[in-house]
C-alpha cells in the first residue's frame, strides 16, 4: 500500500511539472512574433508583450468591419453616347424669340429636329465616390464632372445673341432663332455643363463565377458654362457663334445607370425645357459608361 501511495505522489509531481512546463511554453509563445492556436496562426509586429489572443482577434475583426464600411472612389470616368430632345413647343406662341423670313414658311418644329446619328453626348467625370449604406449592396454615389452635348440640326437653323435678321430688317436685341438663307454642311448647338450627380446604388454581392448586377438612379444638378452655334458652309466657311442663346443656366435631370459585370449603361432626361423663353425642349441622352466599377 505504501508503494502505491509513493507511485501516486510521483505521478502527481510529474503532472504538476508538465503543466508548469506547458504554461511556460504558452507564455513564451505569446511573447514571440507568432502565436499558433490550433490551426490559426497569428503574426504580430512591434514590441513583444504578453497579451490575450482573444483581444487581438476582436481588434482584427473590428478592423475588418471598418474596412468594409470604407468608401470607394473612382477617378476619370468617361461616358460616350447619343443625345436628342423632346420638342413640346407650341410655335404659334413663341413670340419674338423665333424670327420668320419674308416669303418663307413659318419657323416650326421641323426646324428644331436633330440628326439622331450625329447628335452626341460626352461626359468626363473627374471622380465618382461610393459610400456603403448597407453592407456592399446599398450605396450612395456622387461625383463631379463635365457634360458635353452636341445637337446637330437637320435644317438650316441658326441661333444668334442679337442681330438684324436678313430678309426681315428687324433688329433683335435679345437672343433669337431663325431659318437661315444658306445650307450648312455642319450645323450644331454645343452646350457644356459642370455637373454634380447624386444616385442611390443597389448591387448584388460579388461571388466567384457569377456576374455582378447593379443599378443606380437619382438626379443631377448642372450649370451651363458654354453655349455656341457651330456652323460650316461653303458660303461662310467655319463659324463658331458663341454667346447667349437663351439657354437656361441651371439644369436638373433624372439620371440612371445599369451595370452587368464590367458593362455600364447610362441615361439622363431633363423634365424641364433647357430654354428660358418660348421653346419647350427637353433633352435626353443614353450611352456606354467606361468605369472601373
Amino acid at each position: 500500500m505504501k508503494k502505491i501511495y509513493i507511485l501516486i505522489t510521483l505521478c502527481a509531481i510529474a503532472l504538476t511539472g508538465y503543466a508548469q512546463q506547458k504554461k511556460d511554453s504558452t507564455t513564451q509563445a505569446t511573447t514571440a512574433d507568432t502565436i499558433r492556436i490550433g490551426g490559426i496562426l497569428i503574426i504580430r509586429k512591434g514590441k513583444q508583450t504578453n497579451y490575450d489572443s482573444s483581444v487581438v482577434l476582436e481588434r482584427t475583426d473590428l478592423q475588418i468591419k471598418k474596412s468594409k464600411r470604407r468608401s470607394n472612389i473612382n477617378y476619370i470616368i468617361i461616358d460616350l453616347g447619343f443625345a436628342n430632345w423632346n420638342d413640346q413647343t407650341f410655335y404659334p406662341a413663341t413670340g419674338n424669340y423665333v424670327g420668320n423670313r419674308l416669303g418663307t414658311p413659318a419657323f416650326g418644329s421641323q426646324d428644331m429636329k436633330l440628326k439622331a446619328g450625329s447628335s452626341s453626348n460626352l461626359n468626363l467625370w473627374l471622380f465618382m465616390q461610393k459610400v456603403p449604406l448597407y453592407k456592399a449592396n446599398v450605396n450612395l454615389k456622387f461625383g463631379l464632372g463635365l457634360e458635353y452635348f452636341n445637337y446637330a440640326f437637320r435644317s438650316n437653323t441658326s441661333m444668334r445673341e442679337s442681330a438684324t435678321l436678313p430678309g426681315v430688317g428687324n433688329n433683335f436685341v435679345a437672343p433669337f432663332v431663325f431659318r437661315d438663307s444658306i445650307s450648312f454642311n455642319k450645323n450644331k448647338l454645343n452646350l457644356k455643363y459642370i455637373t454634380v450627380p447624386l444616385m442611390l446604388n443597389f448591387s448584388t454581392t460579388k461571388q466567384k463565377g457569377k456576374t455582378t448586377l447593379s443599378t443606380s438612379f437619382g438626379v443631377s444638378a448642372s450649370y451651363l458654362i458654354r453655349e455656341r452655334n457651330k456652323q460650316h458652309s461653303n458660303e461662310r466657311g467655319r463659324n463658331k457663334n458663341q454667346g447667349n442663346f437663351d439657354i437656361e443656366k441651371f439644369k436638373l435631370s433624372y439620371i440612371g445607370e445599369l451595370g452587368l459585370g464590367k458593362l455600364r449603361l447610362y441615361g439622363s432626361y431633363s423634365p424641364k425645357s433647357i430654354f428660358e423663353r418660348s421653346l419647350d425642349i427637353r433633352p435626353f441622352a443614353m450611352g456606354i459608361r467606361f468605369s472601373n466599377w
